[in-house]
């Protein structure tokens, strides 16, 4: 796969209460993702910057809320969702500097 391509697929971590409790319990780690990423290039994106083991990754999207800004009725971004399951020992740590 193009390596610009799977620099560009990870937009960034989910740091949540949510995920971090996810992230201890099963061993799995969120990531916002481009919306038109596939399975095999999230993959291969955490394998490459973090250097550690995919077992198996989830995608879901998430529809935007419909919200009220003022007096006009608007829509959150749509956002596209990876749940990356990483190797039993390994972790992904965030404070450190990515290679």
């Amino acid at each position: 796969m193009n390596q610009e391509r799977l620099m560009k697929v990870l937009v960034g971590p989910v740091i949540s209460e949510k995920s971090t409790m996810v992230a201890e319990k099963h061993n799995q780690v969120s990531f916002v993702v481009v919306p038109n990423a596939t399975k095999t290039e999230v993959k291969a994106a955490v394998e490459m910057l973090f250097n550690v083991h995919v077992n198996s990754v989830q995608i879901l999207n998430l529809k935007g809320k419909q919200k009220r800004f003022g007096r006009f009725m608007g829509k959150r971004n749509d956002v596209r969702k990876a749940i990356v399951s990483v190797a039993k020992g390994e972790e992904i740590n965030f404070a450190q500097e990515v290679k």
